[in-house]
């Protein structure tokens, strides 16, 4: 009697665990992507190759039609770089209206090193790194290919940002310095000034000269990065600020507590609370 017992409590408990893991596995679930954006791909005629952009689209912008954009051009724009947390900082700033809704445009790499430096005099650095010196080329394609791309697939306004930083902060500075009206906004985060000897630097006094700025705000931030960036960034401010007029608003902003890894997010944040104050 007893063994027939233990038989039939067995016999229900099996009974009520069986019935308990089929719920669970008949538990109806439903997945999809998380859409954080869209990726184009334009032919460059001025690069003579295919390039990739990582396109992220502000709240709201197929809902209200008539509305236009301001657009942040961002350098270093792989989904792998900086593409993602540049984009959700932008979404976070407009959501906290730090800033305006914007369209972000990341400019995905195909050879950094070739795109971001103008050719060099320094021997070792052409011989380890022998595809250097196109950015005449890389700025030709933003101004022809990619802006006008953009500006005809998208709501945009007049509004135009640059964001570079190291190499990328190098190009922003060429821009700048060369084609000054290509962008409103120039967030320089740490630019590798050091390059050819400091040559674009010791040009600089004489490009702004010749260079006529039309209401352009320059943010320019480093860390502790060394003496030579430091004191470069130091100097690059130092020059902007002694050759600006009232068509060019320059922001220096040093930040001791940061290094390379660290400064972007932190400076590129700053940046926008900056260049988007209310007077």
């Amino acid at each position: 009697m007893k063994h027939l017992t233990f038989l039939l409590l067995f016999v229900a408990l099996f009974s009520n665990v069986s019935r308990s893991q089929d719920k669970t596995v008949n538990i109806q679930t439903s997945t999809k992507p998380f859409v954080l954006g869209i990726t184009d791909e334009i032919q460059s005629a001025q690069l003579a190759e295919k390039r990739s952009l990582n396109i992220y689209l502000p709240e709201g912008y197929d809902q209200d039609t008539k509305m236009t954009y301001p657009v942040i051009y961002l350098l270093d724009g792989s989904a792998n770089e900086d593409f993602i947390h540049i984009a959700g900082l932008v979404q976070y700033c407009t959501m906290i209206q730090v800033m305006p809704k914007s369209i972000v445009v990341g400019i995905a790499n195909v050879d950094r090193k070739r795109d971001f430096t103008f050719p060099t005099t320094v021997q070792q650095d052409l011989k380890d790194f022998p595809t250097t010196g196109k950015s005449e080329k890389f700025i030709a394609f933003m101004e022809k290919d990619l802006q006008s791309y953009i500006q005809q697939k998208y709501r945009t306004n007049a509004s135009k940002t640059i964001i570079g930083q190291s190499l990328g902060g190098l190009l922003a500075t060429e821009v700048l310095l060369k084609k000054p009206e290509l962008f409103n906004n120039y967030v320089i985060i740490s630019p590798s000034l050091w390059w050819d000897n400091e040559s674009l630097l010791a040009k600089a006094p004489e490009l702004l000269k010749s260079a006529a700025a039309r209401n352009i705000k320059v943010y320019v931030s480093v860390g502790t990065e060394g003496k030579v960036m430091e004191q470069d960034a130091a100097n690059l401010a130092a020059v902007l600020k002694k050759s600006a007029d009232q068509s060019l608003q320059l922001i220096f902003n040093p930040m001791p507590a940061e290094n390379h890894l660290t400064i972007l997010h932190h400076s590129a944040y700053k940046a926008f609370e900056v260049l988007n104050a209310k007077k």
